[in-house]
């Protein structure tokens, strides 16, 4: 009798496998809170404007703060403990609402605290689980791996907004995050099932008795900032991602009041980003192994900045559709293949001992410049106009890619082998602006 399961590949490794099952649990889980928590700030608490932007605000900042210690503490220690206590931690913290809700003793700063705290939870599961695949599943999988959980982020994005509207419909807000508490509680016993034994990580040159958090922190930095590749992954994201949120801070404002669309309509579209993701999904290591590393990104990297240009040329009414569509499912797919591919890439080349801080610096460079770029859509939307706004964020999220045009990785076809360093104390400084020797121009940004 023929398997209907898949035999290739992770599809037989049982320890990925729960990995998968637990990210995908989890991001379908959050989807529900990112509705359901703003919910309960306007419908139930009653909420001004100002106070549920803060409490978006409240849910950033940990990605701020926190993601570069984070790093550190994910390289001392085990991944998995990290992972369980995250899910476990975020399980705990959102079933408080609706146990609040039920006792009438539910304030808005408790949604600022639970808000605050689950962030924290999230950059050390992020950081961590990051950096767990290279050490659950051989490198020519990597890119397999990251693969498969954007299927899962692309398909919790298209289905996710539209199961937590329902929920929220039937049971309302605070009991919807109930289900989300429930996700968390699912996704920390699938990776509490993982058996796979996490082999201690080799210690740095650096006593760890003697060393500071910032001591090992500077390590990381040095083999991010050090690394012309990785600078220019860092730069280019960074870039994007600014940009992006330019588009982004008025795009809402932008379809509703300017183009006329229903929500109905609205749902439709922001699907097609979602559909776009995964279809890159499905088809990002075909990409690579035909035109190789450095020229599939830097060919999808082109793609989003006349994707999003589309978006200022739409018409009014639904005749806008067929424009949006078109835009989102090509940055969909544009974004997704570059994520899958350079986050694949930056794994392999960096040793197990240092991929909690590798992770955590590039995510706080490429996410530092998020609020910036909400802000500056914001203004310049006020300024010069929705349309006009767009039309910048798409032109300068459109050359981000010349930061990989212009670096080593444009000849990059296979992937490489990790870097192996091993750096003394007196190197540690080395490469960090205000320590030792200043930056080369690459490193801007």
């Amino acid at each position: 009798m023929t398997s209907l399961w898949p035999r290739g590949g992770l599809w037989r490794h049982p320890d990925f496998l729960k990995l998968w099952s637990a990210e995908t649990i989890s991001q379908f889980g959050s989807q529900i809170s990112q509705l359901a928590l703003p919910l309960v700030a306007i419908l139930i608490l009653d909420a001004s404007t100002f106070e549920v932007a803060a409490l978006g605000v409240v849910e950033f900042l940990p990605f701020i703060l926190f993601t570069l210690p984070a790093g550190v503490w994910v390289d001392r220690l085990p991944r998995r403990p990290i992972l369980i206590a995250g899910d476990f931690g975020r399980a705990a913290l959102l079933v408080s609402i609706p146990i609040a809700y039920v006792a009438d003793v539910l304030t808005l700063w408790q949604l600022f605290a639970v808000g605050f705290l689950v962030g924290i939870c999230t950059v050390f599961f992020d950081v961590a689980y990051q950096s767990y695949l290279p050490a659950l599943v051989e490198r020519n999988h990597i890119i397999e791996g990251n693969s498969k959980f954007e299927i899962s982020r692309s398909s919790a994005q298209i289905s996710g907004p539209g199961i937590a509207g329902l929920l929220v419909q039937i049971f309302t807000a605070p009991y919807a995050i109930l289900v989300d508490a429930i996700s968390f509680l699912g996704s920390g016993l699938f990776v509490l099932g993982i058996r796979k034994h996490e082999e201690r990580l080799p210690a740095t040159n650096v006593d760890r008795e003697k060393s500071s958090l910032w001591t090992e922190l500077k390590e990381g930095l040095r083999f991010v900032l050090g690394n012309p590749n990785l600078r220019a992954q860092a730069g280019s994201t960074a870039t994007s991602n600014f940009f992006s949120n330019v588009v982004f801070a008025v795009f809402l404002v932008f379809i509703v009041r300017e183009l006329d669309l229903s929500p109905g309509i609205i749902g439709i579209v922001f699907s097609a980003g979602g559909a776009g993701s995964l279809v890159a999904a499905f088809t990002a290591r075909r990409l690579w192994n035909r035109f190789g590393i450095g020229p599939t990104t830097i060919a999808v990297g082109m793609l989003t900045g006349p994707a999003n240009l589309l978006l200022a040329f739409a018409p009014t009414g639904n005749a806008a559709v067929p424009f949006l569509v078109i835009s989102l499912l090509t940055t969909g797919f544009g974004i997704a293949t570059y994520n899958i591919i350079q986050v694949s890439y930056r794994q392999a080349i960096c040793p197990l001992r240092l991929q909690g801080r590798m992770n955590s610096v590039m995510r706080f460079v490429v996410w530092g410049t998020i609020p910036f770029g909400a802000l500056a859509g914001g203004a310049l939307g006020s300024w010069v106009g929705l349309r006009e706004t767009i039309a910048i964020g798409a032109i300068g999220g459109g050359l981000a890619f010349l930061w990989i045009l212009f670096s080593p990785q444009r000849h990059l076809r296979e992937m490489p082998e990790p870097v192996e360093d091993e750096p003394t104390t007196t190197e540690l400084g080395a490469g960090i602006p205000g320590v030792g020797d200043p930056l080369s121009p690459a490193g801007g940004a």
